[in-house]
């Protein structure tokens, strides 16, 4: 099956980590949507909020506003004269940059009609090349490149700063040409346009399928019909800013009038279209409405009704896939299916016959396909020509699981790959008999392993050279006990000779929320410009997270949430107690939900370390809910209008806990302009409160560049080249800072 879903993509990437854990994605993969209310200016007190009382520093919160990007650009100027000044900061971004632009990258893409789609960039193409190559090509060493579209010379052409935010793309199942929808952002925001594209002219479509800009999803009914969310007007959005009408919309006719099939309500996050493709081609039209970030209903459009029909799934579960007749669902919940006399487990996957549902609308028998046990978590599947593919974690590090259904039930077969590092599907079409396969390690570079699906045989398409030197490194896994005793596992990579006195230079990465597992991953970056220095990194897979299954992340929600801080700490703590390193040495970062993981660590254990690197954070959590995308977390974090939630999140939130008596480590403060999934307005103001007290701090605002605060390489290299420079100075005990 294929599964046409831009909710569930859309909105957990809102909350995925971009900086440290990069993910391997597809030219089909795409961000999610949000839009951002502007708030009038007030002017300048002295600040006090341990409580909430009004915030003098609103005008920080308006976006575009003169004043606000007045102070903004005067941060930027003092802190990149202070970091570039440094003769590390030079070195730093070319190892960067060299890393970043280098065509020693693996070139991951998507299989159609034989040929590999890719998106590359380089230092020549700043915002990148679309391109194909035939799949044998592809194989070779220097495989024979063609352009689809240069996004350098559109934006030239067209005066825009245009970034590619993915393609989402159709062929009849008659052997059709294929037909794109391509996403372009100006300036890397969630917003964005899309227009039509013929694979086969390689050129944009005259007269085709195009949208205006917005926070939008899109699935292809049939080559002259799709179905559509987006902004419709006045009233159309849903408070998190995500839209909450679908409507089918036809070929040669406005988008004002597409047709509308469902509507969902403002207070829900977003409603948006999902098309389900049968393993005959048949493609089911339908919807799914995601009334809390967590939880969704799915709906079917049968052809002829005027009424949808509700899939009979638990609203804590995801469709997977469809394979022999099997419709897959992954569970987030405990589910009791009625009238059945059985009980599955949050975590598991079930499936059943799809046709049965189809002509009966009722719950068919539920079977299990999969049981994960305490060391375990599903993390997909992903359905080929003639398999069913099972990505999990174990332990924290990836497998891949082949599934299959008999009369005994579904069974599951391990798939060799040639080590113990982690793995992931990077690509599977269920009209594709290769599969790609992704497999590293935190020194061992990316491999992509091509699994032929008839004979079972894996096969190695690429790989990358070691981009630094691995000698004398080990990696080691430890666990430290949390408040409430559980034992949170890290991961440390370090020098095998690495002195137990205290005295390394430590760098602690985390995350904690929204069921995102970090595992581990290669970084060329990370390994040039710490490890090769002499630093250790530490990754801690805190609770909040996906490495255990949906109780790993429920754990923490809401006002549970200290436990996910608490596993920080401990972290932090157990490093220190081992002799690994000691809180001179300390240092740690963290982006997004992870960027607020760092607000919270920086105002309760600020004694703990000497350098915070905060990321595009959340940090006022008594008014996320009404800045950009932050009303669809309150089912991660609490709402400030229900009091018990209120009187949680006033506890954690660094904003309203700064005190300008404490003796803080100096933070640097990283966002985006443009990013309008997190407001900047975050870092602003808690960066405001540090220079109204006069405490040390480093701000850089990206002008453009979205959540990802960086709009292409070369300012992904500047933004990395900033962090590590501020870092060594910090921990290192040839720093130039105390």
């Amino acid at each position: 099956m294929r599964i046409s879903m831009t909710a569930a993509a859309a909105i957990l990437l809102v909350v995925a980590c971009q900086s440290s854990q990069q993910t391997k994605l597809t030219d089909e993969e795409a961000e999610a949507d949000v839009t951002a209310p502007q708030e009038t200016a007030t002017k300048d007190a002295p600040i006090d909020l341990p409580t909430g009382e009004t915030d003098p520093y609103l005008w920080l919160e308006e976006v575009e506003g003169e004043r606000a990007l007045d102070w903004v650009r005067g941060q930027n100027e003092r802190t990149l004269e202070d970091v570039r000044s440094d003769p590390r900061y030079d070195t730093y971004y070319q190892d960067a940059l060299d890393v970043l632009t280098s065509d020693e990258r693996i070139p991951y893409g998507t299989i159609r009609d034989g040929w590999v789609y890719n998106f590359w960039q380089d230092e020549t193409n700043v915002r990148g090349l679309w391109r194909r190559t035939p799949l044998e090509s592809y194989a070779t060493d220097n495989p024979d490149w063609e352009t689809i579209v240069d996004f350098d010379k559109l934006a030239e052409e067209e005066g825009k700063n245009w970034v590619y935010k993915g393609a989402n793309c159709f062929q009849p199942e008659d052997g059709g040409k294929w037909l794109c929808m391509v996403s372009l952002s100006d300036g890397g925001k969630d917003a964005v346009i899309q227009r039509e594209f013929d694979l086969e002219t390689k050129q944009f479509v005259e007269d085709g399928f195009t949208t205006p800009e917005a926070k939008q999803g899109l699935s292809w009914v049939d080559a002259d019909t799709v179905l559509i969310a987006t902004d419709w007007g006045e009233g159309t959005v849903t408070e998190s800013g995500y839209p909450f009408i679908v409507k089918r919309w036809t070929r040669g006719t406005p988008l004002e009038e597409a047709e509308e099939v469902l509507r969902g309500e403002p207070k829900d996050v977003g409603v948006f279209p999902m098309v389900l493709e049968k393993e005959d081609g048949t493609r089911l039209q339908g919807a799914v409405v995601a009334d809390t970030f967590f939880t969704s209903s799915y709906y079917w459009f049968p052809d002829g009704e005027s009424e949808p029909v509700k899939w009979p799934v638990p609203p804590k579960s995801s469709p997977e896939g469809i394979y022999k007749g099997q419709f897959m669902v992954s569970l987030q919940q405990d589910w009791a299916p009625e009238g059945q006399d059985k009980t599955f487990k949050s975590g598991d996957v079930v499936a059943f016959d799809l046709d049965t549902f189809l002509e009966t609308r009722a719950l068919p028998e539920v079977s299990l396909v999969f049981h994960p046990d305490e060391s375990q978590a599903v993390n997909g599947i992903a359905v080929a020509d003639g398999a069913a593919l099972l990505s999990i974690n174990e332990n924290v590090v990836g497998k891949v699981l082949r599934l299959e259904p008999g009369a005994d039930g579904w069974t599951t077969s391990d798939i060799a790959l040639p080590g113990k590092g982690q793995s992931g599907i990077a690509f599977a079409d269920k009209d594709v008999d290769t599969v790609f396969l992704n497999y590293e390690g935190f020194l061992t570079p990316d491999s992509l392993l091509r699994y032929d699906v008839a004979t079972g045989e894996i096969s190695p398409l690429k790989s990358l050279p070691a981009k630094f030197d691995t000698t004398g490194l080990e990696v080691e896994q430890f666990f430290a006990t949390s408040s409430d005793g559980t034992k949170i596992p890290y991961f440390i990579i370090h020098r095998e000779d690495m002195p137990l006195n205290g005295s390394t230079p430590t760098l602690l990465y985390g995350y904690g929320g929204f069921q995102v597992s970090l595992n581990p991953s290669y970084s060329a970056v990370r390994g040039r410009l710490w490890l090769d220095e002499g630093g250790a990194y530490v990754l801690a897979n805190i609770r909040g997270g996906g490495e255990f299954g949906p109780d790993w992340h429920q754990a923490g929600l809401k006002t549970k949430r200290q436990v996910i801080y608490d596993d920080f700490i401990a972290v932090g703590e157990d490093l220190i107690g081992r002799g690994i390193t000691s809180t001179e040495h300390l240092g740690i970062m963290g982006g997004s939900n992870g960027g607020l993981l760092m607000g919270v660590m920086l105002t309760q254990r600020p004694d703990l370390w000497d350098a915070v690197v905060i990321q595009v954070p959340l940090l006022d959590m008594l008014r996320f809910d009404q800045l950009l995308a932050g009303a669809s977390w309150v089912d991660e974090y609490g709402s400030p209008d229900v009091a018990e939630e209120r009187a949680f999140l006033e506890t954690i939130s660094p904003y309203h806990n700064f005190d300008p008596d404490a003796d803080y480590p100096t933070p640097f403060f990283l966002t985006s302009t443009k990013d309008d999934r997190v407001h900047p307005g975050h870092a602003r103001k808690m960066a405001k409160l540090f220079e109204e007290s006069g405490k040390p701090f480093l701000y850089y605002e990206n002008i453009d560049g979205g959540h990802s605060a960086a709009a292409n390489q070369k300012e992904t290299a500047r933004r990395t080249a900033l962090e590590y420079t501020y870092l060594h100075r910090r921990l290192f005990p040839d720093g130039a800072e105390d």
